[in-house]
């Protein structure tokens, strides 16, 4: 629960405060002093006057407080909360030491009695394990540095207090000003989930911050991270995140194509997709994502780099091309005018190179030439440093006067920070942001200017469920019998070819009569049919068909043998995984071999609707062939959507489906249909 008293508390106490600032109780005390706390108190047994403050022995000799930090050691922490909250009608509690459920056993059980006493008395408990809070009211944190705080900055949660002293240092480099820090450490009450929920059930878009910025090292709650991110992002909000931990220590043996494709990161891909979220690979990537957002919207993708010196603006140019953005030739009699108001030797093609000799007043020329003649441009980066020779405050003023007053977005890229110190500090005072590295900006803009579009919820495919559970509620755990394959495909709704299983050379000889030639024979048993020989194509007689079958069962594990018509077409994947706490991973592609050789696929997180679908094969590298390509027939786009779509309401009906394959799908103009499919059940 976040409550009014954490936010905007009236008063503060400091237990553990100290004397000395290289100390967590020290520090506490000197920030909040510097942040012009108005009414602060501290406890300690040992001082009589800290920093200032007149100092009170115990908890009990306080007033009524709105918020405690505290800044003692763990084993002290329980019966002060206790005294803070029963006694002092304390509605707000931050813990900065260590010792709690990261170190298991006591301190698990610890944190545990802490959370109950703050949930008795209805007080908001941040940590404990972190570095505080900070907000436009006061400066709960002992660890800096402290950022410009105000009610329009990014909002940012983080479950590190280390990573956000970092994260600010970086942000501070950037310009970008903060209007709330939640360090919530290991979360025992408040988590990084509890907090986005918090800005969704608040959010005013007159008085609220439209960019939340997140650090995360654990999912605990994926529904509701994904229920508000998406909410907040609806009503005009960005966010971006960093999740760390994306790797896996080892690897585990996967029976299925899905299985070794999707694993636990690729569901928070998936998430952080269908809620909006822009993912961020480090700090580094997050503060600049950032200082992209806080600027004016990217209306499209032509972007113009204004420079004085060539490399930089080719290295963009190729980074940004590189992103989908585009870079395009200026041209004509615009241009040409342009062009003479320049020293001789510029160029305005694109990059718009004014020399290193380029005055003030040319910056200004050709800015007002972008905003206000090229039309075809939407936004403008301008790179300019110095060589230590001359300071460039002039036309980093003039960079700033055309970032207020543009309509398209002006991107300040300053690539020599060292030299330009006291420059920066001063375009960041009027509240101008910057970048320092052309590459990571030419990154992050194709980043933030494709990201995804938050999903819409939409109902689920009708299927038969109720033929669905009878499947899968006489089902035991492990790969289902190809009858039972088949049913589920039908119950879903999802084409398939004729097939008919047999266990006799008679009746194989039998089913290729009715189902027609040519035809395909697969063994049933073995888990990989290629790799055992187990799949023959083009049968075309009655003889071929006898051998085959007798071939076939003589494979280890062979329990019999599947005949199929021959169908033609472009072979594609569909699958699904069960991902704990995430639910299921549906994920497409090519299929047959290319699924394992190329990897190209593409995943979102079920249920998912019509337009998502669309858009995750849309998205493959290979999408060219599933248009069709040199000749080639392309596949019925809307079939293969129909597919996604009705294997998400397959798999809301059966969530005890662990893995699914449907390798290969047959697409063509007019048709798609499932040709082999795997599904095993875990309990």
């Amino acid at each position: 629960m976040i409550t009014n008293e954490l936010l905007k508390p009236n008063n503060i106490v400091v237990v553990g405060g100290s004397n000395d600032i290289t100390k967590p109780g020290g520090r506490m005390i000197k920030n909040l002093l510097e942040g012009d706390f108005p009414n602060l108190l501290v406890v300690n047994p040992k001082d009589d006057l800290i920093q200032g403050i007149k100092c009170h022995k115990t908890v009990d000799d306080l007033p009524n407080v709105d918020m405690a930090i505290l800044c003692i050691a763990a084993k002290y922490t329980e019966d002060t909360v206790e005294s803070l909250c029963s006694k002092k009608n304390c509605k707000a509690i931050i813990i900065v030491s260590a010792g709690y459920s990261e170190i298991g056993g006591e301190g698990k059980e610890l944190e545990h009695r802490i959370v109950a006493i703050c949930d008795k008395y209805g007080a908001a408990l941040i940590g404990p394990n972190c570095i505080g809070m900070l907000t436009t009211s006061y400066h709960g944190v002992f660890a800096g540095p402290i950022p410009t705080l105000e009610d329009k900055g990014c909002d940012f949660v983080t479950s590190s207090g280390a990573t956000a002293c970092f994260i600010i240092e970086e942000a501070i480099m950037h310009g970008v000003s903060f209007a709330s820090v939640f360090s919530v450490g290991n979360g025992a009450q408040i988590t990084v989930e509890d907090v986005i929920e918090y800005w969704d059930n608040t959010y005013n878009p007159a008085t609220s911050s439209n960019v939340k910025l997140i650090y995360i090292e654990s999912v605990a709650n994926p529904e509701k991270l994904l229920k508000h991110s998406r909410s907040l992002i609806n009503k005009g909000c960005k966010i971006a995140a960093v999740k760390s931990g994306r790797s896996e220590a080892g690897s585990r043996a996967a029976s299925s194509h899905t299985g070794a494709l999707a694993g636990s990161d690729t569901a928070i891909d998936a998430l952080f997709k269908k809620a909006g979220i822009i993912r961020c690979a480090g700090r580094f990537e997050l503060v600049t994502v950032a200082t992209i957002l806080r600027n004016k919207e990217l209306k499209g993708n032509n972007i113009a780099i204004v420079t004085h010196a060539g490399g930089p603006g080719v290295m963009l140019t190729d980074t940004l091309s590189d992103v989908g953005m585009k870079v395009p030739h200026i041209e004509g009699d615009v241009a040409n005018e342009l062009l003479t108001k320049l020293f001789h030797g510029s160029s305005v093609a694109n990059p718009i190179d004014c020399l290193a000799t380029g005055t003030p007043e040319h910056i200004d020329t050709i800015l007002n030439y972008i905003e206000n003649r090229f039309d075809a441009i939407d936004g403008t980066a301008v790179i300019y440093g110095t060589a230590g020779i001359f300071s460039p405050r002039d036309i980093y003023d003039i960079v700033h006067k055309h970032s207020q007053i543009s309509k398209k977005p002006v991107y300040h890229i300053i690539p020599s920070p060292y030299l330009t110190q006291d420059e920066m500090r001063e375009v960041f005072a009027k509240g101008h942001s910057c970048f320092t590295d052309e590459i990571a900006f030419g990154k992050a803009l194709g980043k933030v200017y494709y990201a995804n579009r938050p999903a819409k919820e939409e109902s689920l495919a009708k299927i038969d469920v109720a033929k669905v559970r009878s499947i899968v509620d006489g089902a035991g755990n492990g790969y289902l019998p190809p009858d039972d394959v088949q049913a589920l495909l039908d119950a879903a709704g999802i084409a398939r070819a004729k097939e008919i299983v047999v266990t006799t050379k008679d009746a194989s000889i039998k089913a290729a009569t009715e189902i027609g030639f040519p035809l395909v024979m697969k063994v049933v048993g073995p888990v990989h049919k290629s790799d055992v020989g187990g799949v023959k194509l083009n049968i075309k007689d009655v003889d071929a068909v006898g051998a085959t079958f007798e071939e076939m069962m003589r494979i280890k594990d062979a329990t019999g043998v599947l005949l199929q018509p021959m169908l033609s077409g472009t072979e594609l994947f569909v699958g699904a995984k069960a991902e704990r706490d995430y639910g299921h991973l549906i994920l497409c592609g090519l299929g047959g071999i290319f699924i394992e050789v190329l990897k190209d696929v593409q995943y979102g997180l079920s249920p998912i609707n019509k337009d998502e679908a669309l858009s995750m094969f849309r998205q493959l590298k290979s999408y060219k062939i599933i248009e069709g390509v040199r000749g080639q027939a392309g596949i019925n786009q809307e079939k293969f959507a129909d597919v996604l779509v009705h294997l998400s309401a397959l798999l809301a009906a059966a969530p005890e489906i662990s893995e699914m394959d449907i390798n290969p799908l047959l697409g063509k103009e007019d048709a798609v249909v499932a040709v082999d499919a795997r599904i095993r059940i875990e309990r």
